[in-house]
């Protein structure tokens, strides 16, 4: 059975928030997900403090820089380079500040290899995705960039247990071949799976070797490949709740009997009137008692989460669906040990 780092009855966040100002976005999660806090990305700050942008900083040898289509390898490091990293040292800094004497379980996020592939171009315009040699030393260089970032983490936040999420919401497509060519005519080539697995499988064993962190892959689309991420290496994975469909349940429940974590967006992410709290927590039940496993188990194996990032919601909805993840995730929790 895997055991999990985080506490019974636990909710958290995906990953973005609305806003510029990183020490107030830490408080907010601090304050509203005490049991498994996470480090707030920021993409309103601008280039470099997106969710690609942001994990392209850590590339080691491989700089990037802004297009008019988007992220692209450099010959040497620039000004974006330059300020993708600056934007990550300053979350690094205010991490320190306020939440360094944090002693439980921590969350950290970073883009997984096949999403940043299936998104920075090659040099010459293709996306990276394109040329498998490409693809290689982009999965070998953030693995190391990871590595020394989860090592950085892990200094400033000296008596917490890291959990580091991978987001691939592109790997769905990156299985199906539907990433659109640089020119937005065409579809690149599917990957197949072993070969996915493969890369992936890679970068969680480089990052995590010696239980530097506890793996974890976010994936907010649809046709989540749950027995592929599992095999590469993930203990937990985290998705939209609503993109869980029946024809899944052998995957599903492969994962849940192994112990596997899940991280269920039941809340939405964007400005919406929520239900009362039992309809939130409703499906969460419904799921698990389609497998039929103890009530006890969903306590200790679902972390409630809303249904992906929250960039784009107001912050006055932000602190109300944190508060609702975390109100659902101990309602299953006190119905659990009823």
């Amino acid at each position: 059975m895997n055991e999990h780092p985080w506490e019974a009855g636990a909710a958290t966040g995906v990953g973005s928030y609305p806003g510029d100002d990183p020490e107030e976005a830490l408080r907010v999660v601090l304050g509203e997900l005490p049991e498994l806090p996470h480090l707030p990305e920021l993409p309103a700050r601008g280039p470099g403090a997106d969710m690609v942008g942001r994990s392209a900083g850590l590339l080691v040898d491989m700089p990037v820089h802004l297009e008019p289509s988007g992220w692209r390898f450099s010959d040497r490091p620039g000004r974006d380079t330059v300020r993708t990293r600056d934007h990550l040292a300053r979350d690094l800094d205010v991490l320190e500040e306020v939440a360094g004497t944090h002693d439980g379980p921590f969350k950290i996020q970073v883009c997984g290899p096949w999403t940043l592939a299936a998104t920075i171009e090659l040099r010459h315009g293709d996306r990276a995705i394109k040329d498998p040699g490409a693809v290689r030393d982009l999965a070998e260089s953030l693995a190391e960039g990871v590595a020394a970032h989860v090592a950085d983490v892990r200094r400033r936040v000296p008596a917490a247990r890291i959990l580091l999420q991978l987001d691939e919401p592109a790997l769905p497509a990156v299985l199906a071949g539907t990433v659109p060519t640089a020119s937005g005519f065409g579809r690149l080539r599917a990957i197949e799976e072993p070969v996915a697995e493969n890369v992936l499988r890679r970068t969680i064993e480089t990052v995590c070797a010696e239980d530097a962190a506890y793996p974890l892959v976010h994936c907010c689309a649809r046709n989540v490949p749950f027995g592929l991420l599992r095999r590469a290496g993930a203990k937990a994975l985290s998705v939209d709740l609503r993109y869980v469909p029946r024809r899944d349940d052998d995957a599903v429940g492969e994962a849940i009997d192994a112990g596997i974590g899940l991280f269920l967006g039941a809340v939405p992410a964007a400005d919406a009137t929520l239900p009362p709290l039992r309809a939130t927590a409703e499906p969460i039940r419904e799921l698990w008692r389609r497998f039929g496993f103890p009530p006890a188990r969903l306590a200790r194996q679902v972390v409630v989460t809303p249904a992906c990032g929250m960039a784009g919601a107001s912050p006055g909805y932000v602190r109300e669906a944190l508060k609702r993840s975390r109100d659902t995730a101990r309602m299953l929790y006190e119905a659990a040990e009823e």
